[in-house]
């Protein structure tokens, strides 16, 4: 078996592009390339070649998000695994799940690939949260994580481009597009593990899993963004196409802009974040997204639409503020458990709202982002909650008296 290049480091010894800033920009980069070429081909994909309606695509979405449910298992890999390998294995589950889509044209093929590729999705979120959290510093989380997502989003904005490309020029079969993105992310991967060197963590993390009394606005707002983002992912892109009749390209089109826009704009995102502090970031995304889930509600335009789209997702880079309110309460060796059963928590609603919601949507659609609109101001109301300068012991403002 290969090994990974170099000694074991510490981070803040490493020096030049082995740095642990840069593989954490290369790891957004593979998973870019994946879940971009994932989600662009999707509801093209499902409506056109599997005959999908809003029932099985609930159906889909909803099994996609059972492995997020089962993130916490993830500590039991890290008995035999160190993070940063495991987030590199479960890189490469995400990158072959992807490759693998277009070959499963049928609705039972599909289920069972979206859940491979989503395992490796969801323990790799897990495991980025987690270093990332543990090799940057409290100072430099905000703008380096801007930094990380923004390489993610550019690495998207390359696939977005190569698809739309040969959208309108070779017209290559979906086996083939779905083939190419996930081989992309897949030689990231190889490049992690052969060229950089394994990286030591300041403090040894727990590997138990539980839950503290003291953390519950986070598990909280945690919860409902969740719930919001998957109304979001599910629904928002499904009305492009089915109202809207939004093509691959325009799809494609669409997830360009909103990739660039994280490009340019999520550095100084995360700086802003920095300077103004985690409160006030996460009261301006729950307002902001509150109103376009309304939106979507009243939208008949698709210009309109659109830009709703455009809004919505660049709203939701400003949930770097709540890792980073997070990290500035916790204590460090409760990092990695902490991330397992958060995202774990992000996806109990997660697994029931595409199919509760589905049958809602067959119904009438505007419903669906109305209850949106109700999740982001339940969770406006918590984000009142906290300090404007959170610590351990100062969790919230009741803690803090």
């Amino acid at each position: 078996m290969m090994k990974p290049s170099g000694d074991t480091v510490r981070g803040g010894a490493a020096a030049g592009w082995r740095r642990p800033v840069v593989f954490l920009m290369l790891m957004a980069a593979a998973n870019g390339i994946a879940t971009a070429t994932w989600g662009t081909l999707l509801n093209n994909f499902v409506i056109e070649r599997a005959a999908f309606t809003g029932r099985e695509i609930g159906i889909l979405q909803s099994l996609r998000e059972v492995p997020g449910l089962l993130a916490f298992t993830a500590l039991a890999w890290l008995l035999i695994l160190r993070e940063q390998a495991f987030a590199l294995f479960a890189l490469a589950l995400l990158a072959a799940g992807v490759a693998l889509t277009g070959l499963l044209p049928f609705a039972v093929g599909l289920y069972a690939v979206t859940m491979l590729m989503s395992f490796g999705f969801h323990y790799y979120e897990t495991m980025n949260q987690s270093l990332s959290l543990q090799w940057l510093s409290k100072r430099e989380a905000p703008h380096q994580l801007g930094r990380i997502f923004a390489a993610g989003s550019a690495a998207s904005i390359a696939t977005y481009g190569v698809i739309t490309l040969l959208g309108l020029t070779l017209k290559p079969d979906y086996v083939v597009l779905y083939g190419l993105g996930g081989a992309a992310a897949l030689a990231i991967v190889l490049l992690l593990w052969l060229a950089f060197p394994r990286y030591e963590a300041r403090v040894r993390q727990h590997t138990h899993l539980f839950l503290r009394r003291r953390y519950w606005l986070y598990y909280a707002l945690t919860f409902l963004s969740g719930a919001r983002r998957q109304i979001f992912i599910v629904f928002a892109g499904f009305l492009m196409v089915e109202k809207f009749h939004y093509s691959v390209s325009g799809i494609a089109l669409l997830f360009t802009i909103n990739a660039l826009l994280n490009v340019l704009i999520m550095p100084l995102v995360g700086r802003l974040i920095g300077l103004i502090g985690e409160r006030k970031a996460l009261i301006i995304e729950y307002a902001g997204l509150a109103a376009v889930f309304t939106g979507y509600a009243l939208v008949d335009d698709p210009w309109v639409a659109a830009g709703l789209y455009v809004a919505d997702h660049a709203l939701f880079s400003w949930a770097i503020a709540l890792k980073t309110y997070f990290q500035k309460i916790a204590d460090d060796a409760d990092i990695a458990p902490t991330s397992g059963v958060a995202f774990s928590i992000n996806h109990i609603a997660a697994v029931v709202i595409p199919v509760v919601f589905g049958m809602i949507w067959l119904s009438d659609p505007a419903w669906v982002f109305l209850a949106g609109a109700g999740l982001a101001g339940l969770s406006l109301l918590l984000a009142l909650l906290i300090p404007r300068h959170p610590e351990p012991g100062r969790e919230t403002l009741l803690a803090a008296g």
